[in-house]
């Protein structure tokens, strides 16, 4: 919390003043005090137990006796099997919201954070990463929000980052639709069959597929097994051909290939902007390779890799623990292994990053293993600044996707037909509020975006997760509307206030103790002052669910505040102005929270 670093002060010298012995930072945990407790933050006691060779209950019952009898930010304690639970002043608090309101939400002044803002150079985060033989799919929306959101948190954390992607460009299942298209195309373009470029180029993958099964279909027909079937299918012998082609730069296969991919980029263009995330930088797989061949090359040389008498390049890793991984394949064409050491080496030399944070399902969690443990054994000293951010897959009520059976959910489609379910919802509950209808399209678009962006980044990014769009899309509950609208209801209540909460003198402002109220407000000041506590665990933990479940905390609390009180009242214009200017932050640290989830939120509904 923002008030921690007092409370630290405060308790360092009670450790003194009562065991007559200096402690340092790491000897003091603090976690907020669980609900079912009395307290506003806990002291961890046990490590401190063993400082002062004390028990736990003793240790904590003398310090809790010392704090309550000294010192005037300390009103009430107990001890609960090793863990102190501290009740603060009222003033400490409101001093610990008025520094946190000063700093506009910075978190500079929380001694944790700003200890380990400043690097050596930028963290790289990578995401999306799609291939020019389909459109992106809703496996790529979560990849794509969530490397938006973990850069968008790590900035909050004083840190520089680079948004980048690596487009793979290139490559067998690249060939597979541009044969296709040239077999079966008869010509078809974005133009003249009205499909975005990258749908048109995804359909003629799924034809590539279909063509191959039938006559691999045929062959098995004719008495050869599936796997002799596949080895002598002529439409994958052209489409390994036609690779082969792309890499000795025959000038018809480069043209074909440049033409089908500037039709794939200018529709991820469009399907980027609606998912409103973006790059500062965009790497492509056919730029890269050969660095990495030319990689490959020097690992041979200095006997770190070797070949196979097939002429393939192989590295031998199963001394640690691991497998044989090929590098090249014997006909001289790369893999996707040769691209990531190229494009990773190419990166260090342009932006000497401090870390490289690689947005990617575990299905490829072998991969980066051997990525990193090649680059070390081939002398590359920031090899271990590589991360794999490594998370689960999206499943669906139907079950598992299959891009080259056509099965996927469509990323363009998914969008929008969340943004019609937000439209239909928003009419039949009358959230409305006379918009215009230009606005009202704004705010179909906000709601509907809103929704599947919580929805997926609730989830921790290692739990495998069901997607139900029609549970995403609800004004009640854990998701992104009911957030929004809370958001927009504080908004409103501000409008209609008389007089605009006063944004100064509450360092001494005394919240009211009687039965009707305080108890809530102080619930409200103590989640608001968890935000850059939130915020750096989110950072370090590249965990968007921390930031999303946070804020679904406070707009519950402040939901639940807002029915059992009158946030106007009249009577109480004292307690009117202290309820305003919580409402006011609680708005305030909704939008912050849900802009680092790339999300909007409405100012009316």
């Amino acid at each position: 919390m923002l008030f921690e670093a007092g409370i630290r002060h405060i308790i360092k010298d009670h450790i003194n003043k009562v065991f007559g012995q200096q402690v340092d930072d790491a000897a003091l945990i603090f976690q907020p005090t669980r609900k079912e407790f009395e307290g506003d933050i806990t002291l961890v006691v046990f490590s401190l137990a063993k400082l002062v060779k004390r028990s736990p209950d003793e240790t904590g019952n003398l310090l809790g006796e010392s704090l309550l009898a000294e010192s005037e930010s300390i009103s009430g304690f107990n001890l609960i099997k090793g863990f102190l639970n501290l009740t603060v002043n009222n003033g400490l608090l409101i001093s610990g919201l008025n520094a946190l309101i000063k700093s506009n939400y910075s978190m500079s002044g929380d001694d944790k954070i700003a200890a380990d803002s400043s690097t050596n150079g930028p963290i790289l985060v990578e995401y999306s990463s799609p291939n020019t033989n389909k459109p992106l799919h809703l496996g790529h929306v979560r990849n794509n929000l969530l490397g938006f959101s973990v850069s968008e948190i790590l900035k909050a954390n004083h840190k520089k980052v680079v948004k980048v992607n690596i487009v793979n460009d290139r490559g067998i299942h690249i060939c597979k639709s541009m044969l296709a298209w040239q077999k079966f195309g008869n010509g078809e373009s974005p133009e003249s069959s009205g499909l975005k470029g990258d749908h048109l180029v995804g359909k003629y993958y799924v034809a590539f597929d279909k063509h191959l099964k039938a006559e691999i279909k045929e062959l098995e027909v004719k008495g050869f097994t599936k796997e002799e079937a596949e080895k002598k299918s002529a439409l994958m012998a052209e489409a390994q051909d036609m690779l082969r082609k792309w890499e000795a730069g025959d000038p018809e296969t480069v043209a074909l290939w440049e033409k089908m991919n500037t039709w794939v980029y200018a529709g991820f263009d469009v399907t980027y902007r609606k998912m409103g995330v973006d790059f500062d930088k965009i790497y492509y797989e056919s730029q890269t390779y050969l660095l990495g061949k030319s990689i490959v090359e020097e690992g041979l040389s200095k006997q770190v890799l070797y070949k196979k008498p097939d002429g393939s390049v192989w590295i031998d890793l199963k001394p640690e623990g691991l497998d044989e991984k090929l590098l090249l394949r014997s006909d001289g064409t790369s893999v996707y292994m040769t691209q990531d050491l190229g494009t990773a080496v190419m990166r260090f030399n342009e932006y000497q990053f401090d870390k490289l944070i690689y947005v990617v399902g575990n299905e490829q969690d072998y991969h980066f293993k051997v990525l990193i443990h090649i680059l070390r054994k081939l002398g590359y000293p920031w090899a271990d600044k590589l991360h794999h951010l490594s998370y689960n897959m999206v499943d669906l009520p139907s079950g598992k996707m299959k891009s080259r059976e056509g099965t996927v959910v469509d990323a363009d489609e998914l969008i929008d037909d969340m943004i019609a379910e937000a439209e239909k919802l928003s009419i039949e509950l009358g959230k409305l509020d006379d918009f215009k209808s230009d606005e009202a399209k704004h705010l179909f678009k906000i709601l509907g975006l809103g929704a599947l962006k919580y929805f997926i980044l609730k989830v921790d990014p290692e739990k495998r997760m069901l997607f139900n769009p029609n549970e995403s899309i609800d004004f009640n509950g854990n998701t992104g509307p009911f957030i929004q609208y809370t958001h927009a209801r504080i908004l409103s209540v501000l409008r209609k206030a008389s007089t605009q909460p006063d944004m100064s003198g509450y360092e001494t402002f005394k919240l009211l103790n009687h039965n009707n109220y305080g108890h809530k407000e102080r619930e409200l000041m103590k989640i608001i002052l968890r935000l850059p506590e939130v915020i750096h665990e989110a950072g370090t933990r590249y965990s968007p669910a921390l930031i999303a479940n946070y804020t679904y905390e406070l707009a519950k609390t402040y939901n639940q505040f807002y029915h059992d009180h009158a946030i106007v009242d009249a009577a109480h214009v004292d307690t009117s102005q202290f309820r305003l200017f919580i409402s006011l932050q609680c708005a305030r640290v909704i939008k912050l929270s849900m802009s680092l989830l790339g999300i909007d939120c409405p100012e009316r509904m």
